[in-house]
């Protein structure tokens, strides 16, 4: 080294080593050799000290930088590497490589949690040389991984066998003492608040680990547990999609019916659209139910459902099998929305039964779209309803336009009626009753319908389609046809008089207009029509006496005047007792044989006065 001759000697040789990166020792013999040249005063001697404490703070500073430099260069190298990688098992290889040369420490390692046992296990490790370390399995709060896991923050420990911040157990120590570590430093794998796993650093030797060293070890982390989460996803997505390529290899036709399916759905099929899809591509008969087990669709003849099978189903998710058919539990999560059943077929393949599978989750699409479909429309059908019902007078005109927007001309005649059912649901009679309506709903606790077609006929039809479809009862009383808003009121009126009257007379199940009631139809209704009553009750004897003459009508009348009895009655017409018998013979043969019932005389007797009153006579 050349002799310092000048204190600006000693300070041009501090900045060279500085420039050229000399290590601690060289900068501090510069000092050493100024003070033993002798040719420097106190004062030069002290400045040059200090330089060079300065030059030995600028080198730490450079160093530390440097070193700063180097970790986040080995972060941008290690985010790169990982986001190259796919297969989680190389993630999780390259993740522990690059915290142990990042750390410079003697183990690192990996775990990861089980969420379902509540346990943290060893993956992957690199440096270890202890099998029984490698096996170790953490309880959530066990040792520094498990309160790692636990806590999602991170834990250091310079002495892990004297630190008590952590539940030390048995099996734990005894791995960490087989493989000598000494210092350990975990911090938490995370995506959000979910803490996949943990990453941990280790030496053999006592060991303070700096929050530099923490802050790496987590961005590592951090980029580890993104990587390793995206690796997840695209594996699931690699097996899906190898699952699925496999399916159609083995068999072409698993392709062709998913396309069918989607092209329902998107086409907006609905359920005997997917009944038939189904059916032509797995050969058999396909069945669709409803989570109350009504039928929704068929294929063909519909098979009965089996109870127990449905049950097997929804508890596996899988199809399960019966002596003669297959059966597949339709569901959003954990509802039941229905059932689809199988015939036809004694075996289904696993790829048919794939497809079986798959075509209950496209039912189960279909059923949630119409039901969301459904439950809009009824809350604006409903709404309707209610304001046509109750306030029909406020405001006619937005009533009709708010009718025609639904498809609906409430200025048309339409049937009024009204269903009732003890005990069921009205949610599911409304349902069922829709097939009959050009508007359904449920007002003052019974279903109401408008539908076009005479009220009488309409009412016998939906009380047998109802109680078929609902399994039990439903009565159904009707009136109109009715137009406009305030008819319409009037006409729902007179439909719930005439259901509580169906009910009165015991014909529960039955479904009638009050011109269906007879008699009692004229005296409830609000639009009573006497010469109707009197034409439906006596007009084939009045048209036969019009035509030949007879007197069957005066007949009757002296009948029942006279008790019904034929002897007096043969005096009062003065004819012979066998005249009269014949009589009565042509009135039975002209209104049936049970003319002479308690409720059917009363109406025949009831219309002979209305008759003699001024009814038309023929």
């Amino acid at each position: 080294m050349t002799a310092v001759t000048a204190p600006s000697d000693a300070l041009r040789r501090l900045l060279d080593l500085l420039a050229s990166g000399a290590s601690t020792e060289q900068l501090a013999h510069v000092v050493v050799a100024a003070r033993a040249g002798g040719t420097l005063g106190p004062a030069d001697l002290a400045a040059l000290a200090s330089a060079g404490e300065l030059a030995l703070r600028i080198r730490e500073t450079l160093a530390e930088h440097r070193r700063r430099e180097a970790q986040l260069t080995a972060l941008f190298e290690t985010a790169s590497e990982l986001a190259g990688l796919s297969d989680p098992d190389t993630v999780l290889r390259s993740i522990v490589r690059r915290a142990r040369a990042l750390l410079n420490v003697d183990v690192s390692y990996l775990s990861l949690n089980n969420e379902a046992e509540g346990k943290t296990y060893i993956r992957v490790s690199d440096g270890s040389v202890s099998a029984e370390f490698q096996q170790i399995v953490l309880g959530m709060g066990e040792g520094l991984g498990g309160l790692v896991a636990q806590t999602a923050r991170p834990y250091a420990t310079s002495d892990y066998f004297n630190d008590d911040r952590f539940k030390h157990t048995r099996h734990i120590d005894s791995g960490v003492e087989d493989e000598g570590l000494t210092a350990i430093l975990g911090v938490p794998l995370a995506i959000g608040p979910k803490v996949l796993g943990v990453l941990f650093a280790s030496d053999r030797a006592t060991r303070e680990f700096s929050a530099d060293e923490v802050a790496l070890l987590s961005s590592l982390a951090d980029h580890a547990a993104i990587a390793l989460d995206s690796a997840n996803l695209l594996d699931q997505t690699r097996r899906a999609v190898a699952e699925l390529n496999e399916a159609n290899a083995t068999m072409e036709r698993a392709e062709d019916a998913h396309d069918r399916l989607t092209d329902l759905v998107l086409r907006g099929g609905d359920l005997p659209d997917v009944a038939d899809a189904v059916a032509a591509v797995l050969h058999g008969d396909l069945t669709v139910y409803d989570a109350d087990g009504t039928l929704l669709a068929s294929s063909s003849a519909p098979v009965a459902l089996d109870a127990d099978a449905l049950a097997a189903a929804r508890a596996t998710g899988r199809a399960v099998s019966t002596k003669d058919s297959w059966v597949c539990a339709v569901q959003a999560g954990p509802e039941l929305l229905g059932s689809l059943v199988l015939a036809g077929r004694a075996g289904l393949s696993d790829p048919d039964r794939r497809l079986f599978e798959r075509a209950g989750v496209v039912t189960a699409l279909l059923l949630m779209l119409r039901r969301s479909v459904v439950r809009a429309e009824d809350e604006v059908r409903g709404e309707l309803l209610t304001d046509l019902l109750t306030a029909p007078g406020r405001n006619p005109r937005a009533l009709l336009a708010r009718g025609r927007r639904l498809g609906i001309d409430l200025s048309a005649p339409h049937a009024v009626l009204v269903a009732h059912a003890d005990g069921g649901s009205r949610r599911r009679v409304a349902s069922a009753a829709a097939r009959h309506a050009t508007l359904v709903g449920v007002h003052a606790e019974e279903v109401v319908l408008l539908a076009t077609g005479d009220p009488d006929e309409l009412a016998r039809r939906v009380a047998a389609d109802l109680g078929s479809a609902t399994g039990r009862p439903v009565t159904v009383g009707a009136a109109g046809p009715a137009s406009g808003p305030s008819a319409i009121a009037d006409a729902h009126a007179e439909a719930a008089r005439c259901v509580r009257a169906l009910l009165a007379l015991g014909r529960t199940g039955e479904g009638a207009a009050m011109a269906g009631l007879g008699f009692l139809g004229q005296l409830l209704g609000d639009r009573a029509d006497l010469d109707a009553f009197v034409r439906q009750t006596l007009g084939p004897v009045l048209d036969y006496d019009e035509r030949r003459g007879t007197e069957l009508v005066a007949t009757l009348r002296a009948y029942f005047a006279n008790g019904s009895q034929l002897a007096r009655t043969k005096d009062v017409l003065h004819v012979h007792v066998n005249t009269v018998v014949q009589r009565l013979e042509r009135v039975a043969s002209l209104l049936g044989e049970d003319w002479q019932a308690p409720d059917r005389a009363l109406e025949i007797q009831l219309a002979l006065r209305l008759h003699r009153l001024g009814a038309p006579r023929g």
